[in-house]
């Protein structure tokens, strides 16, 4: 979209004429204009277990690979094809229609360009003809990176579901920057006794100084640290929209980069306001259009009248024992805030100080200017597990401001740092209790053994009955005479300090399900 018009462009140029008739004119235009969304050199879809092309809900046309270029030549002795039993609703026909199965070492090889490249793998943990992919777990390597280690696609869907999603399908995103040849190689291992599997793969290219080789980001809570050049892979781990809606890939700036809606991550009640701005973002040579969509810079989460308050956090469960690089989007969309000084905020990663003095106006040339900042953070692992750990991000107005106490955030991406050439991770710990909505696991109970174990208890309740009535009865007279044993006055409310002590979190489990199967909720750590 064109960030200026040609009538306003050619009054300016009047201007610009009339004081500084010796400078060329296209040296402003670099300021306030940039080329148009970017344009993927390399560009693969591929529908794994299809022989035949199909296109996208969002128009993309992915390739079967039963014939392709990219498998061996043997790949009907090396692997199969299958269709899921069911497929959710949710989820579009393609690529999840169709997977492809490798009870053995399978590597796909794309011809591409070198530079950086975005690698997306697509997975439909279901029940494929007589597979279950609850007992799939497999490792995913690329060009030397270790991506996924006994990765099992069922236990991460089930972690989404239990944290921010609804969605059937995991999308596991990395970023890979292809140096020193023309290849890049995606490597499936089945761990032993198992199988691995896929439903679709993509490659798509992006500007070269996007993530790798940018703007040198900002250490937190220490001095150095690691750099983001042509020897690091990164992993995707959340890209959010604040305070706006579901950002589809055709929507994206050419990258298809799918950007989420922030509701699932806020902390508290205090969840601030979303202002809308309608006019079109000035983009400039230091944040070029296709940094992130239009609509990500004209929506905006923002604290509001009570911002002294509380905090406005995100809370965002990632892998410990590794560095993340996050990058902040800001735009100035309230018309209110015009100059210098009148909004300054405090930004908080990790209740560590990321900024003291954040001033949108200082940073851009004034409202419908975005910019970005990058930090860079370690999650530490303190129980040697590999656990999952809360990642906070929290914004507080700092007391300099002149006008107005706010303080806001327009879009969020967090990226894991590759360790010595590895992403991989534990899966994600379950324990028997609840199931995640929409999963079943294969476990299940008869109805009819059920009611008689009840049955044949009842023997036993009524024989302890008497005793179990006299110990609730001396119970409940200690509670009315010392109160409840658990204080709801300790929780800690939602606008306290983030350097203070963090206060635990509760599952999210789902309703009660009158169902006869096994079922699971995760236990959130850190």
């Amino acid at each position: 979209m064109q960030s200026v018009t040609i009538a306003f462009l050619q009054e300016l140029h009047q201007s610009f004429i009339m004081f500084a008739p010796g400078l060329p004119f296209f040296i402003l235009l670099l300021t306030t204009t940039t080329a148009q969304p970017y344009k993927a050199t390399d560009i693969f879809f591929l529908n794994c277990g299809s022989s035949i092309p199909s296109n996208s809900n969002s128009d993309q046309k992915w390739d079967g690979d039963e014939h392709s270029n990219f498998v061996p030549s043997n790949t009907t002795t090396t692997s199969f094809s299958s269709v899921p039993n069911h497929l959710d609703s949710s989820i579009p026909q393609t690529p999840y229609s169709t997977a492809r199965f490798f009870n053995s070492s399978f590597t796909y090889t794309f011809p591409v360009s070198q530079g950086p490249k975005f690698l997306r793998l697509h997975f439909y943990p279901s029940t494929y003809s007589h597979l279950n992919t609850q007992q799939s777990f497999f490792s995913v390597s690329s060009n030397g990176y270790s991506l996924l280690t006994n990765f099992s696609a069922f236990l991460a869907l089930s972690f989404l579901r239990n944290t921010r999603t609804n969605d059937a399908r995991v999308v596991k995103e990395f970023l890979i920057y292809v140096k020193d040849t023309n290849i890049l190689n995606v490597t499936f291992t089945p761990s032993p006794n198992s199988y691995a599997f896929i439903n679709g793969i993509e490659i798509v290219s992006m500007p070269e100084n996007l993530y790798f080789n940018a703007k040198t980001p900002k250490y937190v809570n220490q001095y150095t640290g690691p750099v983001i050049d042509n020897n690091t892979g990164l992993e995707t781990i959340y890209r959010l929209n604040m305070g706006g809606g579901q950002v589809s890939v055709k929507d994206d700036t050419g990258m298809y980069r799918s950007w989420d809606q922030d509701n699932y991550f806020i902390y508290g009640a205090a969840i601030g306001l979303t202002p809308v701005y309608d006019n079109p973002i000035v983009y400039t040579t230091e944040t070029p259009n296709y940094t992130a969509p239009e609509v990500v810079y004209q929506t905006q989460r923002s604290m509001g009248k009570l911002s002294d308050k509380y905090n406005l956090t995100w809370i965002l469960p990632v892998d410990s024992g590794f560095y993340y690089m996050l990058r902040l989007h800001f735009c100035n969309i309230i018309p209110q805030y015009t100059n210098r000084g009148q909004v300054v905020f405090k930004i908080f990663i990790n209740n560590q100080t990321a900024e003291v003095e954040a001033d949108l106006f200082y940073w851009t040339q004034g409202s419908g200017y975005p910019v970005f900042k990058d930090y860079i953070v370690f999650v530490s692992d303190p129980d040697g597990r590999r656990s999952k750990q809360d990642l906070w991000v929290a914004l507080h107005p700092n007391s300099v401001s002149e006008l107005y106490l706010d303080a806001y955030l327009n879009g969020l991406e967090v990226f894991k740092l590759s360790m010595d050439k590895n992403l991989a991770s534990p899966n994600p710990e379950l324990s028997f209790s609840t199931t995640p909505t929409g999963l079943t696991p294969t476990v299940k109970r008869n109805k009819k053994t059920t009611y008689c174990v009840i049955v044949g208890g009842i023997g036993g309740v009524l024989v302890l009955l008497s005793i179990s009535v006299l110990v609730v009865f001396w119970q409940q007279r200690r509670v009315r005479q010392y109160g409840s044993a658990y204080d709801r006055s300790s929780y800690r409310p939602a606008y306290s300090e983030p350097n203070t002590t963090k206060a635990s979190h509760s599952t999210l489990a789902s309703d009660d399900d009158d169902s006869d199967t096994v079922s699971f909720v995760f236990k959130r750590l850190g």
